[in-house]
């Protein structure tokens, strides 16, 4: 059962002789219920924080997820234009066996070209994903830090 700050407060007790003083145990409980409403309070406010972190990290992983789906897409676009380029060339020069040199030359260059720009594009695609992977770890490192200062700080209350 959860005690609140109110059950505190309204906490009376039986009267007997020779009893305690009831002014000392009310002044008591009443600094007791100051510090456990501050300790209450800031128990909401860090379950608050964690929960805004636990929203965050999963937005990140899902940023991370969709970096990652972009990648496998962008390599198999690269693969598939590279095929596609070396099917283009193939034809090419089955087909121009009677045409001039220059015209191989070119659908080499071609195909040379979109390969060499879907390689970039996936270079770029795993440097932007490695930036935010490493965000990612620093923030989750930053909250770890965060989490493990919050509950020292709770454990001195305990």
């Amino acid at each position: 059962m959860t005690i609140t700050p109110n059950d505190i407060a309204n906490k009376e007790f039986k009267k007997v002789f020779r009893g305690y003083d009831a002014d000392e145990v009310d002044e008591f409980l009443d600094q007791i219920v100051e510090e456990y409403e501050k300790i209450y309070k800031e128990n909401l406010n860090l379950k608050e924080k964690i929960s805004t972190l636990n929203e965050k990290i999963e937005h990140y992983a899902n940023i991370e997820s969709t970096l990652q789906n972009t990648l496998v897409l962008a390599q198999s676009a690269a693969e598939q234009a590279k095929e596609n380029s070396k099917k283009e060339a193939e034809m090419i020069l089955n087909n121009a066996k009677e045409k001039s040199e220059e015209l191989i030359k070119d659908a080499q260059n071609r195909a040379n070209q979109i390969i060499s720009e879907a390689q970039q594009r996936v270079l770029e695609i795993n440097k932007e994903y490695e930036m935010l992977r490493q965000e990612f770890n620093m923030f989750r490192s930053r909250f770890k830090g965060l989490l493990q200062a919050q509950l020292e700080t709770i454990e001195k209350f305990e």
